[in-house]
């Protein structure tokens, strides 16, 4: 039986994403590391200790200090801030989905690599009276960022779920594979530049081009899902 919804949030709740790419381009530039913007967008989902690793080694042929990544994390964090002043906006059609859900009387959990302190409350402001505090799994309650199953299974924990019992929406390669491989059901809705087949490739059960359109055909997916 259908308990419960997992949703990501850059990307699935948040027109953010581009805020994002564009302060990893502009911070790890300033490190001599260019890296193309859409191939950002792949690794969505990774720590960003992960993330500066994996380019450090490919530009320097090692991994970043402690040092080095707690500065360019920071120095990421405050650009996003600027580019996003004030805030990120909703995604178009996240509200009606959750709408939809909670409708049904499901669960409804974030699972978010993000550990914002404000997290709660921009998600209260946005989604008033959707989310629970103790129904979130960010960057401080896993080890291993996404592809690792860790955040997908830590939020079926948090919901008392099997994973049978809930459906995970991501927008991200590494977030469906890390979905599909805690064995939960997965839409992806394609918000960002990357092609389809990556995200079907990745894993996922049903593929979308926005928030709306899994709002539009949310029936389908109850039905896919059971």
């Amino acid at each position: 039986m259908l308990k419960a919804f997992l949703f990501d949030m850059d990307g699935v709740l948040y027109d953010s994403m581009r805020g994002h790419v564009q302060a990893w381009h502009d911070t790890l530039a300033a490190e001599g590391i260019v890296v193309p913007p859409a191939e950002l967008y792949l690794y969505e989902g990774r720590t960003g200790h992960s993330t500066i690793n994996l380019l450090f080694n490919r530009t320097f042929g090692r991994n970043a200090t402690p040092e080095e990544v707690e500065r360019i994390y920071l120095h990421k964090a405050q650009r996003f801030n600027e580019l996003e002043s004030p805030e990120s906006k909703p995604m178009p059609g996240a509200w009606e989905v959750l709408q939809q859900v909670k409708q049904a009387g499901l669960q409804r959990i974030i699972v978010t690599g993000s550990g914002q302190q404000s997290l709660f409350e921009k998600l209260d402001k946005h989604f008033p009276a959707m989310f629970d505090r103790d129904k979130m799994v960010t960057a401080y309650d896993v080890k291993h960022g996404k592809p690792n199953p860790e955040p997908y299974l830590k939020g079926l924990q948090k919901g008392g779920l099997q994973p049978d019992e809930a459906i995970v929406v991501e927008n991200a390669p590494l977030g469906v594979e890390a979905a599909r491989a805690a064995g939960v059901f997965t839409v992806a809705v394609n918000t960002g530049p990357l092609a389809d087949d990556i995200l079907w490739n990745a894993g996922a059960n049903f593929v979308y081009p926005s928030m709306q359109a899994l709002a539009d055909d949310f029936d389908a997916v109850i039905a896919a899902s059971i």
